[in-house]
């Protein structure tokens, strides 16, 4: 049976945020992700706390690609 569209609700739930965390680390969100994103972190510690760590493990993974373009040496 597909999938069907959940009913629109004002604040999302906590699987869609954490759908939108990884979307937005591919694309902008639009302004009603967002808004819907912003009300649910602000209620909820545990999306917070994992947008916050994937923020930050994607800096970290910027920071290590610009660090150098060649791969370390390896030992012979």
């Amino acid at each position: 049976m597909p999938d069907s569209p959940r009913p629109h609700r004002l604040l999302p739930d906590c699987e869609e945020i954490h759908h939108l965390t990884m979307k937005a680390m591919d694309r902008p969100l639009g302004w009603t992700e967002r808004v819907r994103m912003g009300g649910h972190l602000l209620i909820c510690a545990a999306c917070a706390r994992f947008n916050a760590q994937m923020r930050l493990m994607r800096a970290a993974m910027h920071r290590m690609g610009q660090a150098g373009d060649e791969p370390p040496e390896r030992p012979r």
